[in-house]
């Protein structure tokens, strides 16, 4: 082992001798104070540069969405459905239905041809290219109008006719009866070329590019006529309706709805019992008890599989009590005394009461209530069970009400008891509108002394957008909103003297409006060019405020005149048709009717400064909300309880619905044609979506997204995107989502830099 030292040893021992050297020589007497400030030395170099600080107030640049996906809406979406809505390449005929007896049965035979594109469909046998491949018949009892379960057959084993090229022959044996010898009917259909749309899990909703059905009826089977109208099935889920997206209703050679009564038959035990224990048991329900469900058994024709999935499953947006929305013309019939039968009742009504803390939640406010509670409502509970005939006391010669009197089939707060809608009956206009020095002068009128209490809104447009950059619904300094109900008090406004009942004067002053910067230097520099009034005719009858429509007008303000057409009418985005064709009064269902007939007047309150006030990471502008509810995020998930098992599953079953087109990629189904592609910039403002929900008792993998301003393509078509990655719960595929906006736009957070800012900075740009 060497023993010489290293050169960091000997150093080590040099430094520990001067130290003792130098603690000896401060004992002896040196008090070691600091000696008197050197000179200052000559400056050092200058050191590197650190690295930049964060940029708090970066540039926001334009969004770049058109660039690659200038057609988005068009082709991407709109494209994709009117493929399903285009012309068939696909045609198909049944040509004959042959049977054969065999051992007190029938070898039954149907005989189709099938052409794609004009000519001769050839395919192998089996038919393995088409997606969709059903034939049946089904008998048909014209005594009770009925189709019996024991009179359905379908066929399989499709084979190519050898020299007939195609024509395909289907086999069914064991038919216990002739259906060309009887009353009953051929149905066929077929389907290929399924399309791009959103699927839900363990769905069977499906849209393809080819489809064609065919028809055939055999003695009086062709006299049937169902008590519905295919046209209200329309309303919400187009033209042509087909139920699943390919079953359709009207089909040559047949009555309408009986294509749908091969699967529907009138004894056949339904398949959904769950969907009445979510209404009557939902305790049972959440806990998946099974055992209860034969309790709900019911048979599947179509007034129970309707009435039971719109009433107690899907969230329908009108009430069921609306009867003309399907039977418009044949109200008679549906409730005639022989309907007045608990199985009517119980495919809309639960049974027994439910439990307050369900009845609270939305979903169940909604709900028909249980007979239960209308029982017990109206003082009759001790006279009442299921198992009572109604017709001892309700038929027309009885003592008490008539299904017909207690089902008028018309909604209280959208008809009149003659089944006339309110909105058409009774109307506003707004006959003058100026600005002068700061005061809007407003005149209206009505055309009924029955509205009392109209609402005046007024809110500015911000640059030369769509969105209002000061709201109505926006409080001022002081608390004072720019709206103002006839009869109350609001400091902003004056009735004049020559306001009175039915025919109004108001005067909003808006140098009172508290504000920074006032409207008056945001006129002045060209923020604010446009005004927009509107005025809700309230109509309130039997206590309940009832549809009717509300009237807008733009005013611009360098001429001082009214526009048509500001971003409505011929140059409207959305239409209030496409609203109506579901909910048949706009607002009835989730606001109140008065709000109804001009989408114009939701602007008022839905703007793009705000965060949604019940959707996480939506801004509350109307294109976000609208979106987002129609692609079925859940509203307030904050409150949601996870932890009880009822509203953990109402959570899943609501965000697993699709829209009623069977595709939310049905854009005209609520927008002007070509008015859905990526947003001009130049006339709609940014906007601000609220932040990600916190809930204790909710584990998933989404969390603390902040409040961020974002373009409005992001807000808008990106409303869809963000709703299907939040209800899948996808925290990774989000956050890629959030910076493709960012990239291919801005997304700040609002705390960094606010909104306002962001506008003033984004519209420079345009301006």
């Amino acid at each position: 082992m060497s023993m010489k030292l290293s050169t960091f040893t000997r150093f080590l021992m040099i430094l520990a001798l001067l130290v003792s050297v130098g603690l000896m020589v401060g004992c002896s007497g040196d008090d070691g104070s600091t000696g008197p400030q050197g000179p200052a030395g000559p400056q050092g170099p200058a050191g590197p540069a650190g690295p930049p600080g964060e940029d708090l107030t970066q540039a926001i640049e334009p969004e770049s969405c058109s660039v690659c996906h200038a057609n988005a809406g068009t082709e991407g979406h709109q494209g994709i459905y009117d493929k399903y809505l285009d012309d068939s390449q696909l045609a198909m005929e049944i040509t004959e239905v042959k049977s054969v007896a065999a051992g007190g049965a029938f070898n039954v035979t149907m005989t189709v041809s099938i052409m794609k594109g004009g000519l001769p469909f050839i395919d192998a046998n089996g038919l393995p290219t088409l997606e969709q491949q059903r034939f049946y018949v089904q008998g048909y009892d014209s005594a009770t109008r009925s189709y019996p379960n024991a009179m359905n057959a379908s066929f399989s084993n499709p084979v190519a006719v050898a020299g007939q090229p195609g024509v395909y022959k289907l086999t069914a044996t064991g038919v216990s009866y002739a259906p060309e010898k009887s009353n009953a009917q051929a149905y066929g259909y077929i389907a290929q070329g399924l399309l791009d749309t959103e699927k839900r899990p363990g769905g069977h909703i499906d849209l393809y590019d080819d489809l064609a059905s065919a028809g055939m009826t055999f003695g009086d089977a062709d006299e049937y006529e169902s008590y519905a109208n295919v046209e209200g099935c329309e309303k919400c889920h187009g033209t042509p309706y087909r139920k699943h997206g390919y079953r359709e209703a009207v089909v040559a050679g047949l009555p309408t709805f009986s294509s749908c009564k091969v699967c529907h038959m009138d004894d056949r035990a339904g398949g959904h019992e769950d969907w009445q224990q979510i209404v009557d048991d939902p305790v049972a329900w959440g806990n998946g008890d099974s055992a209860k469900l034969p309790e709900y058994a019911y048979t599947r024709r179509i007034m129970n599989d309707v009435h039971m999935s719109h009433a107690m499953e899907f969230p329908y947006p009108q009430k069921m009590s609306n009867c003309i929305t399907c039977h418009e013309g044949k109200m008679d019939k549906i409730t005639a005394d022989e309907f007045f039968v608990a199985e009517t009742c119980k495919s809309c009504h639960g049974i027994q009461s439910r439990p307050d803390e369900y009845n609270d939640l939305t979903f169940y406010e909604k709900r028909a209530p249980s007979m239960e509670d209308i029982w017990e409502e109206e003082g009759v509970a001790s006279l009442h069970n299921m198992g009572a005939n109604c017709l001892n006391c309700h038929s027309s010669n009885g003592s008490a009400p008539t299904f017909a009197e207690l089902h008028t089939g018309y909604d209280s707060e959208i008809y009149d008891e003659n089944g006339d809608k309110y909105s058409e009956l009774y109307t506003a206009e707004i006959t003058s509108l100026s600005l002068d020095d700061g005061m809007v002068d407003i005149k209206f009128s009505a055309n009924t002394d029955q509205i009392t209490a109209p609402q005046v809104l007024v809110s500015f447009y911000g640059y030369g957008t769509k969105q209002f950059i000061v709201s109505s619904h926006s409080r001022d300094a002081n608390g004072n909103r720019m709206e103002k109900t006839i009869g109350s008090d609001n400091p902003l406004f004056t009735e004049e003297a020559d306001s009175v009942q039915g025919s109004w004067h108001v005067v909003l002053d808006t140098t009172a409006y508290a504000s920074d910067p006032t409207i008056g230097e945001m006129i002045h520099d060209g923020v604010i060019r446009k005004l927009e009034v509107s005025i809700r005719p309230t109509l309130r009858i039997d206590d309940a405020t009832v549809a009717t429509n509300a009237v807008s007008k733009t005013l611009d303000l360098e001429s001082n005149a009214t526009v048509d057409d500001y971003f409505k009418g011929a140059n409207a985005v959305a239409k209030v048709e496409g609203c109506n064709k579901c909910h048949d009064a706009l607002a009835t269902s989730f606001h109140s009717g008065d709000r109804g007939g001009d989408i114009t007047v939701c602007k008022h309150c839905h703007v793009p400064s705000s965060g949604g006030s019940h959707l996480e990471m939506q801004s509350r502008e109307l294109a976000s909300y609208v979106h987002a509810i129609h692609s079925f995020q859940a509203f307030d998930t904050d409150e949601v309880n996870f932890e009880d098992k009822v509203e953990a599953k109402l959570y899943g079953l609501h965000i697993e619905h699709t829209f009623p087109n069977f595709s939310i990629k049905n854009c005209e189904a609520c927008h002007v044609k070509g008015t859905f592609n990526p947003v001009d910039q130049s006339e709609s403002l940014p906007a601000v979506l609220s932040a990600s929900y916190e809930n204790e008792t909710w584990v998933r993998s989404i969390n603390n997204v902040p409040s961020y301003v974002t373009g409005p393509s992001s807000r808008a078509c990106g409303a869809c995107h963000r709703t299907e990655l939040i209800n899948e719960d996808e925290a990774a595929e989000l956050a890629s989502f959030f910076q493709h906006t960012k990239q291919g736009g801005y997304l700040v957070e609002e705390d960094e830099m606010p909104w306002d800012e962001v506008v003033a900075e984004i519209m420079a740009l345009f301006d």
